[in-house]
This record gives C-alpha cells, structure tokens and sequence, in this order.
C-alpha cells in the first residue's frame, strides 16, 4: 500500500501560526527528531500518519488541550500555491472549488473532499484524511479553520460557515468551539462537513482570466504527473522493507514482485529522479535510525533487520550517511521521544 503523504505548505503554516502563539518550536521539532530547516525543504511532503504523533507532541510542548483549535486562529492564508492560482482565475467560487477538486493530491495524498447542494445550503465534505486522523480533534479544528481562511482570502472576506460538523466527540469545550468558528458545531457527526450558503458558490473572482486559468490547470496537471511518477519509489520501499531479511534485496527481486522488467524499473526510478540504489539507502538509513532511537535492539539485531551482511559494513554505511557511529547515534537520539523521519 502507498504511504499517504502530505504537502509540505500544511506545515509551514502550522509552523507560523506556532511562532506567532509563542511556542517553543525548538523543544518540539526537538521531540520529533527533525531540525526547523527541515519545514522549508523544497518539495517536502510529509507522512500523513504522523499527525497523530505531531499534534500530540505540540499539545505537550504547548500545555494547550484545545492546541489545535487556537493554532486554527493564528494560520496564515494559504497563499502562493498553483491551488490558490486556479481559484483566483476561475469565474466564480463555485468553478474554482470544481476545478481544484481535480488536484487534491497537491495538498494532500489523503484528500478526498466533495461538495454538493442542499437547498440553500452548500456542503463540502472534508475527506483530508485517513480514517484514525478525521477523528483527530486537533486536526480538524486547525484544518477547517485554515480551510474558511483560504476561502475568505479569495472571496474578499465573504466566506463564511452556517455550519460545521466533526467526526471526534468533546467532553467539554463545545461552546468554546462554537464561539470561536462562530457558527453551529455538531460532534460526533458520521463525517467532517462544512457548510455554507450556496449562494456563495456565484462569488466572481475580480482576477478572472481564461488564458491564465488554463495555464495553472495546465501547470496543476504536470504537478500531479510528478507525484505520480514519484509513487513508484514508494512501491519500491514497500517491497524492500518485506524482503531486507531475506537478504535478496535486489532489483530484479524488487521488479518481479512488482511485475515488471528490471529495465522498466529501472527507467521509472529515473523519471522519479532517483535510482534503486539511492532508494535503498535511503531505506536502511531511516530505518537503522528509527531503530537505533527507538528501541534497545542490540547492533548485532539492527544489522540483520537493515539487511547487511556484516556488522562492518553497517558501522561504515552509517557513518557515511549520519557522521556518527551507530553508537554515538544512539546516545545523541535515544532520551527523547524521537520519531524518526515522523515528517
């Protein structure tokens, strides 16, 4: 199964919105074993599934149960992304919110989000996530916060929620909630959903430009086919991890699995920029990580479960990739409630 991941701009702005509340981001990229230069890597997408982990570290860090709900407050538009560029070019509201419909994944791998019409009432149903994370409270709260933000921005502020409704409970808080999104607020609904008068779907966009809205719907469809040819590296760490302790971790090994010629594989890695070799690497140096500062396996175990034959090529191999010796790694790693590579 593919790993589902998310763009990296859903973190940058978290990131700000933590900066602007006073947040010591220092302890919590700290606690997830990341620096703050990794927020700004160029291309980041990062693991879907480690929201659950992120947003638990940033309400011990902040000392904040309702974290997530006053992040939602501090986010900054979303701005600068071809999304944004397909709205703002688009004729209404309503066709820019079809058509990005179309490139969900430039957000996120997990994204699935439709609307349809109710009367007068517009409904969008917020599929952004796997199904442990659409009931992750601080999640949704920040999301569908960052969500009526964006929205705002491209309509000239004339946005605005009749209703919200989230798939996680609240013991208490709920008129917090309710006065902070400043509309009606169902919990423990059967889906995330926003809604909002449909009429708002006709809002003209000022910047309006077909020539224009066809090239960001052209460079849109180009982004995707870059996400897409990168899934192959994906597939690739998926068999790899299946196979590391058989020792037969090869191409061609990774090829049959995958029902391929070792030639084919070998050419969609390059278009993903990348090459088997580097795949594998980069796979046994996440995982020798993680194991090393997050468990007590013995060096002699983390060798066998990386896949090398020996521990002097393990001891080299690490050194070459981190600096350090697996040992000092650990020492420097373990202590903390590091996840490695949770971003």
């Amino acid at each position: 199964m593919q790993e589902l991941r998310d763009a990296g701009v859903m973190l940058r702005l978290i990131y700000e919105a933590m900066k602007k509340k006073g947040i010591d981001t220092d302890a919590i990229f700290n606690r997830l074993g990341v620096d703050e230069s990794y927020v700004f890597a160029d291309q980041l997408r990062t693991p879907h599934s480690a929201q659950l982990y992120f947003w638990q570290v940033v309400e011990d860090v902040s000392g904040d149960p309702d974290i997530g709900l006053h992040l939602g407050q501090l986010l900054p538009a979303y701005k600068g992304q071809v999304l944004e560029y397909l709205f703002l070019s688009s004729p209404t509201f309503g066709e820019g919110l079809r058509r990005a419909q179309n490139y969900q994944r430039l957000l996120s791998d997990a994204a699935n989000t439709d609307f349809f019409i109710d009367g007068d009432e517009a409904c969008m149903v917020l599929d952004t996530a796997s199904d442990e994370v659409r009931r992750l409270k601080h999640f949704n709260e920040c999301f569908v916060q960052g969500l009526i933000t964006f929205f705002r921005s491209i309509t000239d502020g004339t946005f605005h929620a009749s209703r919200i409704e989230f798939e996680h409970t609240r013991e208490e808080g709920q008129a917090h909630v309710r006065d902070i999104l400043g509309c009606e607020v169902v919990f423990g609904a059967d889906e995330n959903r926003l809604y909002f008068p449909a009429h708002l779907l006709d809002h003209p966009s000022p910047h309006a430009e077909p020539e224009l809205l066809a090239l960001h719907e052209r460079f849109a469809s180009e982004q995707v086919a870059r996400l897409e040819k990168k899934d192959i590296v994906g597939q690739v760490e998926r068999i790899v991890a299946e196979l590391l302790d058989s020792g037969e971790v090869t191409l061609d090994a990774v090829a049959e699995r995958l029902g391929i010629k070792p030639r084919t594989l070998r050419t969609r890695l390059a278009e993903a920029e990348t090459s088997f070799n580097q795949v594998l690497a980069d796979f046994r140096y996440r995982l020798a990580r993680q194991l090393l500062a997050t468990t007590d396996e013995s060096i002699d175990e983390i060798v066998y479960l990386t896949g090398f034959s020996e521990p002097s090529t393990f001891y080299r191999a690490f050194k070459r990739w981190s600096g350090m010796t697996p040992i000092e790694y650990r020492k420097t790693a373990q202590g903390k409630d590091a996840l490695v590579d949770v971003m």
